[in-house]
């Protein structure tokens, strides 16, 4: 199996999704790629004191700081990509900022006029923990916040929103080491994005950050012409997860749920409402985030929640 490296500089950053945009590697379904990436604002250096300004990738900051894109040979829309994460391993710090919006959703939890929160993260790999400024101590579970490929129509695309067609910034902390993401193809070369390492994470990402850091990352990509079901998916070491996005919660729920049923149909053989009767008995429905403007919802289902007699 062939290795790849492909490091964080200049000429391998992104900040926008286009199907326009160079390939900065190309490689053959099955390869394995290390993937260096910054933190999502860009960060050339750490920051001394919390939100200490630093110099950036990309000064004018329109998105996140990406590497990539990747080109997959011969992969088309219609195919699926298999992102296997097979080790990620956070740089040496990070930060947590919350606080930076005032808008209706802010002022509902009090946070009207207040100026933004941060905190500043010494992430030590080897006992797998990270300690802020205050002393507070959380247990380290890292991935990366954007996988994702460029929509089919031409044009610079924004990396903040989710999106079904591509997926991009998911933020599904789930998807830690032994983890498989799965993309259908929106673009010829698929012109895989990788980037926004987060070192731990709660579901929400209620603050509008995680512990954002720079993320040294392992994938193995390979390519599918069949699945279990349409749309973005995973199988993680412990559960299969289906995805739903959209400015809309319900439509958002909705999404990730009919997908979780079609693969419950898939697995087990049964009409649509006795899998939903299944689903109600053993899937988690879980907020992925509300931080990107678009609400991300993921059903999850354990890899042993259902047996046979």
């Amino acid at each position: 199996m062939p290795t790849h490296h492909l490091p964080a500089t200049q000429a391998t950053a992104s900040q926008v999704l286009s199907r326009d945009t160079p390939p900065v590697l190309r490689i053959e379904p099955g390869d394995r790629v290390v993937v260096e990436s910054l933190d999502a604002s860009g960060h050339l250096e750490r920051q001394a004191t919390p939100g200490a300004v630093t110099p950036y990738r990309f000064p004018d900051r329109r998105g996140h700081a990406l590497t990539g894109p990747i080109d997959v040979a011969g992969t088309v829309p219609g195919d699926v990509l298999a992102v296997r994460f097979d080790a990620l391993e956070p740089a040496d710090w990070g930060f947590t900022v919350a606080g930076r919006r005032d808008d209706a959703f802010a002022r509902s939890l009090g946070l009207d006029g207040a100026e933004p929160a941060w905190l500043l993260w010494d992430l030590d790999r080897v006992a797998g923990t990270g300690t802020n400024q205050y002393g507070h101590v959380v247990r380290l579970a890292p991935f990366l916040g954007v996988v994702g490929l460029p929509p089919a129509e031409p044009g610079e695309h924004s990396t903040t929103p989710p999106r079904a067609e591509g997926g991009g910034n998911i933020d599904c902390r789930e998807l830690t080491a032994g983890s498989t993401l799965f993309l259908p193809v929106t673009v010829p070369g698929a012109l895989l994005h990788l980037g926004d390492g987060h070192a731990a994470q709660g579901d929400g990402e209620v603050g509008g950050t995680a512990i954002e850091c720079g993320m040294t990352t392992t994938v193995t990509v390979d390519v599918l012409r069949d699945a279990p079901v349409p749309g973005i998916h995973a199988v993680t070491p412990t559960a299969r997860i289906t995805f739903g996005f959209d400015a809309d919660l319900n439509r958002a729920t909705a999404e990730a749920l009919g997908a979780m049923l079609t693969w419950l149909q898939h697995l087990h053989g049964l009409e649509r409402k006795a899998a939903l009767a299944l689903a109600s008995a053993v899937v988690d429905l879980r907020v992925t985030q509300i931080a990107n403007q678009t609400w991300g919802v993921h059903a999850v289902l354990g890899l042993d929640a259902v047996g046979t007699a």
